[in-house]
């Protein structure tokens, strides 16, 4: 399968935050590929089981070019080294459903305080580009589709809140301080190492172990799925995108599907019966997904690449082996 990369620029000094998180590992271990030095920047939150992150890291630390500060950047943003040329700014308190209440706390200090503190690291160190991985949450319950990224957006959770306060952030280094700083609005990333707490994951784990699969709602909900190996696609060609600074762009799989459509997807390639237990709509949670992805292909020449059966046949055999 093509992908974009980064060969033109290699050898660059690249910092990527949340490194030992789902995409981050995967954006730093395709950096490392191409030819490039990544220091890692992660405070491992305990959202999820750590272990998962410590075995991410062990794996990346096992390659000369992968460097780790294990910090918080709101407290340690400043003792950052220079030299860095691309700046991958992927760590984030997750969670739509936790964001809510005492809890958003957190989300204040790791989303919005955080990318606050990094960007103002930035203002001295002089990145040649600021990728910051935003998201669709950012949206909230659009009334038109596909979102585009000129559409006033309307968060309906305070984890879109956050997103979207750390994207105006973005902007205003940008526009203040020339901060060469690309948003990235991601669309409900999936593939092999994704989140324990997120669907894909929770539906294929509870189909192996012959559990109830917990869906909110009808399942007639829609999402736009994307594979993360073309997450970083976009990643790699925002960083030398020459119109990209000071921009938005929406990084989508290109097709939306219910729910209940990913279940039959699901129930053909592992051949298992599932059972599923309904609960009600989670607050925050918007009906539908689906990114207008024109202005990422004109400008950055993205498209996604992989479609969403593939995408799941490779999580299956991720966590089996196998397919069907």
């Amino acid at each position: 399968m093509h992908r974009m990369t980064a060969e033109k620029s290699a050898n660059c000094l690249c910092l990527v935050t949340g490194a030992a998180g789902f995409i981050g590992y995967h954006l730093a271990k395709r950096l490392i590929r191409e030819g490039h030095r990544v220091i890692g920047v992660d405070c491992f939150t305990d959202y999820y089981d750590i272990e998962i992150k410590k075995r991410n890291v062990a794996e990346l630390l096992c390659n000369p070019n992968f460097t780790l500060h294990r910090e918080d950047l709101v407290e340690s943003a400043d003792s950052l080294p220079g030299g860095v040329r691309w700046v991958f700014h992927q760590a984030a308190q997750a969670g739509v459903r936790a964001s809510w209440g005492r809890e958003f706390a957190q989300y204040t200090h790791n989303n919005i305080l955080a990318t606050q503190r990094l960007l103002e690291w930035a203002r001295r160190s002089k990145p040649e580009r600021f990728i910051y991985a935003s998201s669709s949450s950012v949206y909230g319950a659009a009334e038109k589709l596909p979102m585009a990224e000129d559409d006033l957006p309307l968060p309906v959770s305070p984890y879109g809140v956050s997103k979207l306060a750390a994207e105006h952030l973005c902007n205003l280094y940008h526009h203040n301080f020339g901060i060469p700083a690309v948003s990235l609005r991601y669309f409900t990333v999936y593939g092999p190492g994704q989140r324990p707490d997120m669907a894909f994951h929770r539906f294929i784990r509870a189909i192996l172990d012959e559990k109830e699969v917990v869906v909110y709602g009808t399942g007639e909900q829609t999402r736009d799925f994307t594979y993360v190996d073309d997450i970083i696609d976009a990643n790699l060609a925002a960083v030398q995108a020459e119109r990209a600074a000071g921009r938005v762009y929406n990084i989508g799989g290109g097709s939306t599907i219910s729910v209940n459509g990913v279940l039959e997807i699901l129930h053909d390639l592992m051949g298992k019966d599932i059972k599923i237990r309904r609960e009600s709509v989670q607050a925050g949670d918007p009906p539908h997904t689906y990114a207008d992805t024109s202005r990422a292909r004109e400008e950055l020449g993205f498209l996604p690449r992989t479609d969403l059966r593939e995408g799941l046949a490779a999580m299956v055999k991720s966590f089996t082996g196998r397919i069907r």
